[in-house]
This record gives C-alpha cells, structure tokens and sequence, in this order.
C-alpha cells in the first residue's frame, strides 16, 4: 500500500497521544495515513499485550488509519542495530510514504529517544540501493517531521486540530487501561492513568493552538533544516486569531 504519511511510534499510544488530531485531520481530507508500532507495550505497568493489541485497533478505527503494523522490536531494549534498521526499511519501502512523522529527539522516556535515532538511521539508509530488502526498491520520504512527546521541542510549526479534538480524545481514551482511569483496580496507577494527566493533554493542545491562533494544536520541528515552501498557499489559504 503506498501511504502519503508514515507516523512511527515507540509504543502503542504514542502516535494517538501526540497527534491524534492531526492523523485525524489528515484521514478526513483523504489522505492515507499509517502508524508503525515499534514495539508492543510489553513492559507497561498496566494492561497487557493483548489488550494494548485491541486498543490500538480501536483508535485506528476512530483515527481513520489506512495502515498499522507493529514490528515488536522489544519495549525498553528498544536498539539501533542493523536488525532493527532493516525492519523499518522493509515497512518504509512497501508504503513509500511521503512524509514521516516521527518522535521528538530527546523526551522523557528512553524508548522515545531511542525510537527517534533508530528511525533518522533507518530512513536515510531505505533510500540506499545497496541495502536490500526482499527485492524491494529503495525509498526514503521526502520530508521528515519530529512531533513533540511529554518534554516541550523548539517546534516550526503549529498544526491546526480545533476540527478533530474529539477524534484525538476518542483515540487516546481508546486505550482505557492506560489513560483517564477513573477505577484503578487491581493494577497500580501510573504516571499517564489519572484523570488529571488527560485534563494536562488537553491544556496542552489548548495552548498551543492559543500560540497558534486556533482552539486546539500540535506542534512540529521539521528535520534537518527549514521547512521548505514553494508557495504561499499556507499563508493565503488560513486565517488564525492572534
């Protein structure tokens, strides 16, 4: 399948959590959007594999994703090897997606700093001839975008979610053993399982579209130099209230 956008995740939830509303955004306009899971969320405090598994398909409904694959790459051993490297290839040259989203490059969780090197390795060397993958062609995006994750970034930009806050909220609280737990029960509670992590979330997103001149959005740093513009159209095309 050829995907216009490839979001790559450290855990399942990552990608809903922080651009759930731009995923959204994205899937409503036509676009066919992906989400690769790098690992499965095996070393979370709450919940389990299997539940994680089911959750993610839920959010994916709720996001609109036209593709998901988790590559159980292993949760907290998560590594930059050759092995690795060839996993990401493999999935980036079957979808040749145009642009990549990936996570910020330094964050809180170590996985999130891990996956962030892992995957700036992995989507220079798909576009080497050299390297083969199971008779597939190189392929490397056109455009890589770091999102922001629990520490802020020096972003470029603010995308515009106001239109898809209730998809973004839909498709984190998806995954219900993980967020805005209300009954903790017989699992212990975690830094991301209150009620006031996901009231956070939201005043996150508020004030970032208040930056931006929107209701509600989420903030990019484009990799490796300047966002390239040919046009104005982003400009003529949007009016913000600043």
């Amino acid at each position: 399948m050829k995907l216009d956008v490839l979001v790559f995740a450290a855990h399942p939830d990552d990608a809903e959590l922080n651009i759930g509303g731009t995923i959204s955004s994205l899937s409503s306009e036509g676009k066919k959007v992906g989400v690769v899971d790098l690992t499965q969320g095996e070393m979370g405090t709450r919940g389990s594999v299997e539940i994680r598994a089911k959750e993610a398909a839920k959010a994916s409904e709720i996001l609109g994703l036209s593709y998901r694959k988790n590559l159980n790459l292993g949760d907290s051993i998560l590594e930059n090897t050759r092995t690795n490297q060839l996993k990401v290839i493999e999935v980036v040259r079957e979808t040749q997606p145009e642009v990549c989203l990936i996570g910020a490059p330094f964050d809180r969780h170590p996985d999130h700093i891990k996956a962030t090197n892992l995957l700036i390795d992995s989507l220079f060397y798909s576009g080497l001839k050299n390297i083969e993958t199971s008779s597939q062609s190189p392929w490397r995006p056109s455009h890589i975008l770091h999102y922001m994750q629990d520490r802020p970034i020096e972003y470029d930009f603010i995308y515009d979610i106001s239109g898809f806050w209730q998809q973004k909220k839909e498709s984190i609280l998806a995954f219900a053993t993980q967020f805005n737990v209300h009954n903790e029960g017989d699992e212990p509670a975690t830094y991301i399982s209150s009620e006031d992590y996901f009231k956070q979330v939201e005043a996150r997103a508020r004030y970032f579209g208040h930056l931006g001149g929107f209701e509600y959005g989420e903030p990019f740093k484009y990799y490796n130099g300047p966002v390239p513009l040919n046009n104005f159209d982003v400009f003529l095309g949007s009016k913000v209230k600043r």
